[in-house]
């Protein structure tokens, strides 16, 4: 490359700015940091770079894409797993899309287990208890894991750690997934169920999947009125795979028995954000807080050195490969994976055919 790459990173918190610039020193690209995620309102301020780094709360629709390509930037590298706050349509022939496949699937796996363990045995209210000098253990009383059945809702990288987790428990393991790990199931005793099957079996139920259009709200009132009465819920992968009203509903029922969750459907503007010094607005979430058998975190699960390093390596790497080599090893588009003059995707040429 004649001239070094401008890259703005969006939404970007002091860890991002070490991680990145550790990375940075074997790609030698210009960064800029921005507190403020990438919008269509903030668009403007990625006037003279040549790629953009967006993360999980990021807006990138059409208003947002068309004002990248007019400030002339070439790709989107988001630095997250997920996408689906991206306009893939809108991107689709005026802007390359890559991401972040796998960072540390032992992260938000291991995250996963201990949010289980935290919500069935109350170790996080037991700690609070004490700090305040009380020691009663009444409300405290869980379950044994041992005998139980955990459903894992997607079995890729992150779904099949969390499942090799369990052993040495004793446990049951169900799951669903589009395409079923025949070898996984194998080493592990893993049987795959239908989607409504597990729900009815599982005494947990641990998302580990990506958001589409078609699993948005894939937890909702018919799939809540399916499933075991005081069934524990795990949420390390979007927030919108769960309707939370539904959600509400049946942790007031009592047919949910608890909720661990690291995501939320509306998360942006909270998560992330010190917001301790302000009543919370959203009711829904003010809400779910309330219930003491419910542990929220704030989208936490991937946050470890390993993590990040893998992530600022891996974006930066991405970045890279497109500039020196037009290639794009982690689009998240088939059809992208090469890309002809201008940056145009191979799908966008064969549609103007």
């Amino acid at each position: 490359m004649s001239e070094k790459v401008r890259l703005a990173l969006f939404d970007a918190k002091p860890y991002d700015r070490e991680s990145f610039e550790e990375a940075n020193r074997k790609f030698g690209f210009k960064l800029k940091f921005f507190e403020h995620r990438l919008e269509a309102a903030t668009v403007s301020t990625a006037a003279g770079c040549d790629a953009v780094c967006p993360f999980v709360n990021g807006e990138i629709d059409a208003d947002c894409v068309n004002g990248l390509v007019e400030n002339g930037v070439k790709l989107i590298a988001m630095r997250c797993a997920g996408f689906n706050n991206v306009d893939l349509a809108a991107a689709c022939g005026k802007l390359p899309v890559v991401r972040v496949p796998a960072y540390s699937p032992y992260a938000v796996a291991e995250y996963t287990m201990g949010l289980l363990l935290s919500l069935d045995r109350c170790i996080h209210r037991a700690y609070c208890r004490v700090r305040e000098n009380n020691f009663s253990i009444n409300g405290f009383r869980g379950f044994d894991l041992h005998g139980k059945t955990i459903g894992i809702v997607g079995t890729g990288k992150i779904g099949a750690v969390f499942a090799e987790l369990f052993r040495g428990f004793g446990v049951k393991l169900v799951a669903y997934d589009l395409y079923p790990d025949q070898e996984l199931a194998k080493e592990l005793a893993i049987e795959y169920l239908p989607l409504n099957e597990l729900f009815r079996r599982s005494d947990v139920i641990s998302l580990h999947c990506p958001l589409t259009d078609k699993n948005r709200h894939m937890i909702d009132r018919k799939s809540i009125a399916k499933m075991k009465k005081g069934v524990i819920i795990l949420n390390t992968s979007r927030g919108k795979l769960i309707d939370t009203k539904a959600l509400i509903d049946g942790l007031k029922s009592g047919r949910i028995g608890g909720a661990g969750l690291d995501v939320y459907e509306e998360e942006t503007g909270y998560f992330y954000e010190d917001r301790s010094l302000n009543a919370i607005e959203d009711d829904v979430l003010a809400r779910l807080l309330s219930f003491p058998n419910v542990l929220v975190t704030s989208h936490q699960a991937f946050f470890t050195d390993e993590a990040l390093g893998n992530i600022a390596e891996t974006t930066l790497e991405n970045v890279r490969t497109f500039f020196e080599y037009g290639k794009l090893p982690n689009s998240v588009c088939g059809d992208c994976r090469k890309f002809a003059d201008k940056g145009r995707c191979v799908r966008a040429k064969k549609k103007k055919k």
